[in-house]
């Protein structure tokens, strides 16, 4: 996997210094013995070289060193600058100029592959890397599936519902609609005019000249009255009431608080305003 990162900055970085000693040779051997000018290649090559070594035995040993990173780069910048000064005082300045940057890149290269390397994982993290991305994958698929299923399903018990909900609304219609018309009719049958000539002839023992009158039948639930209600309906006198609450206060011993008889009072069907049994009670109790 290293070869990936490795190979181009190895290949790079020797295209670069033949590059540099070759620009060293032939532009300072015309000012100098080309043995020197050989020398100052070579210097700047060996230097560049060893620093580049040295700066890959300490990525071995997973350690970092600033000053040969500094010197490294510098030796680099040198041999680009040699290049742009050689291209400048060349008549084809672009072609020069357009190798110029290939120190620089090579540097860059190996910058690339250092961090390839502080960063590359072995096949079984990797392997274990995609096994937890394809799970979480996997999950939120399946999470996603459930979602829309659930929502598919919830649609389908609301349309149901909205459905059913309706039917009963109609039904309900319906039957409203008929109970209207059936007591529409029976309204019309007890206000004609022949409906008490048809009953005083059906009914028993009726007094002469006294229709009896026909009651609409009463939907809905009733609640059966008792007698001793109905008898009591009618509004009580204060003499009678005076003598209902002394009667009921003296149903046990010792004689009721005014709470208790008035629950009594009422339990046993009488009616009469809260002001009104207030001042019987004080009546009698005075």
């Amino acid at each position: 996997m290293n070869a990936k990162t490795v190979l181009p900055a190895v290949g790079m970085t020797a295209v670069s210094m033949v590059l540099t000693l070759a620009v060293v040779v032939m532009w300072l051997g015309t000012a100098m013995p080309w043995p020197v000018a050989l020398v100052v290649g070579l210097g700047i090559d060996g230097g560049w070289l060893a620093t580049l070594a040295y700066e890959r035995r300490l990525a071995a040993q997973g350690d970092h060193s600033t000053p040969v990173t500094a010197v490294g780069w510098s030796f680099g910048l040198i041999a680009t600058g040699v290049l742009i000064a050689h291209a400048l005082t060349e008549e084809s300045a672009g072609a020069w100029l357009a190798v110029a940057w290939l120190p620089i890149a090579a540097k860059a290269l190996w910058l690339v592959h250092g961090l390839w390397e502080r960063t590359a994982l072995t096949g079984e993290a990797l392997d274990a890397i995609q096994g937890i991305q394809q799970e979480a994958r996997d999950e939120a698929a399946v999470a996603r599936a459930r979602l829309r299923a659930e929502a598919t399903t919830e649609e389908t018990r609301l349309t149901a519902v909205t459905q059913a909900g309706a039917r009963v609304a109609h039904v309900q219609a319906r039957t409203a609609d008929t109970l209207s018309r059936a007591w529409s009719t029976l309204e019309t049958a007890r206000e004609g005019e022949d409906t008490g000539r048809a009953l005083t002839s059906v009914t028993t023992r009726v007094t002469p000249g006294v229709t009896p009158r026909w009651e609409l039948p009463v939907w809905g639930p009733t609640e059966a009255v008792s007698v001793f209600a109905l008898e009591s309906a009618g509004a009580l006198t204060d003499e009678a009431l005076d003598a209902l609450v002394d009667q009921i206060r003296h149903s046990e011993t010792p004689a009721l608080s005014y709470r208790e008889m008035a629950s009594r009072f009422r339990t046993a069907g009488h009616s009469a305003s809260e002001v009104r049994l207030r001042a019987a009670w004080k009546r009698v109790a005075a």
